[in-house]
């Protein structure tokens, strides 16, 4: 305990001076902000501009909150486990190295949730224009002048228009889309225009009616997936933490002094050491189910 007093007082002293007076959270939420845009990856960066302006992205007190809480909740089981503070520091500063990654899930499953609905606004309304139209590049044009896309997919939208008539065929811009978002909807709406292009319009209404009663369909299964998808969730983080818990139970039994005994044993703390890896690694794999793309095949 009082060599952790001491850590705490060195890490105030040193932030205090290095930030010449001012205030020394602000200085710590800055070094914690300056960390995540250093060392993350080009494509968490790339994606948490477009969540930021959604409005989603978190501000840097809860981001502090966040590396405040790993620590302590990793150093405080790391110590049940083997009584030993520079293990628990240890675990601790790498249960805070994993944060970036674990936002850049969050950051990945909104911009997932957001292409989704764009691609929702795509097919529904290039349907409900080509009612009118009777042309696909038209209907594209159509929703594109509309401002009811936003970019990417808005640009993307743009591009198809220009590969159209660049082509004189809409079939490189159809092949462009739907590798951009290989959505089951996607696909099977362009195949459908592709076809009804090369076929003629004739008699399309009821090909139409039917496919966007099918993406009706699949939007609700994809917006029931996510509601299963979070009440999975908060059992799972639930049950994962609670399996970090049994070696209190082992304490119980066998007594703490017996336990602290058992860990002058070398292979009782590598055993030890494994259960933590495997649980965490089982959290990790649960958290990256949770966050995965939304309505992609």
């Amino acid at each position: 305990m009082e060599l952790i007093l001491l850590l705490i007082i060195a890490i105030y002293v040193i932030s205090y001076r290095r930030n010449n007076g001012e205030n020394v959270y602000r200085f710590f939420v800055t070094q914690v902000k300056d960390a995540y845009e250093k060392f993350a990856p080009y494509s968490y960066k790339e994606v948490r501009e477009k969540v930021k302006e959604l409005g989603q992205d978190f501000s840097a007190k809860q981001y502090t909150s966040q590396v405040i809480l790993f620590a302590v909740v990793a150093g405080g089981i790391s110590y049940l486990y083997f009584y030993n503070i520079i293990i628990a520091v240890i675990y601790a500063a790498v249960a805070v190295a994993f944060i970036p990654y674990l936002a850049y899930l969050r950051y990945q499953k909104i911009y997932s949730e957001f292409i989704f609905e764009q691609i929702q606004i795509y097919t529904t309304n290039v349907i409900m224009e080509f009612t009118t139209t009777q042309s696909f590049v038209k209907s594209l044009e159509g929703v594109r002048d509309s401002g009811i896309l936003e970019d990417p997919v808005l640009q993307d939208v743009k591009t198809m228009i220009e590969m159209s008539y660049q082509n004189g065929t809409i079939d490189e811009s159809i092949a462009f889309f739907n590798e951009k978002y290989p959505f089951y909807m996607v696909k099977n709406m362009n195949q459908l225009f592709l076809q009804i292009t090369k076929e003629g319009a004739k008699d399309s209404g009821e090909a139409l009616e039917n496919m966007s009663q099918d993406i009706d369909a699949l939007v609700e299964g994809v917006y029931r997936d996510q509601a299963d998808r979070k009440n999975f969730h908060k059992r799972f983080i639930t049950f994962g933490l609670a399996l970090f818990l049994l070696v209190m139970a082992m304490q119980f039994l066998l007594g703490t002094d017996s336990y602290i005994e058992l860990l002058e044993v070398w292979y009782v703390k590598l055993v030890l050491h494994a259960i933590i890896l495997i649980n965490c690694y089982f959290l990790i794999s649960g958290e990256k189910y949770y966050n995965a793309d939304v309505g992609v095949e």
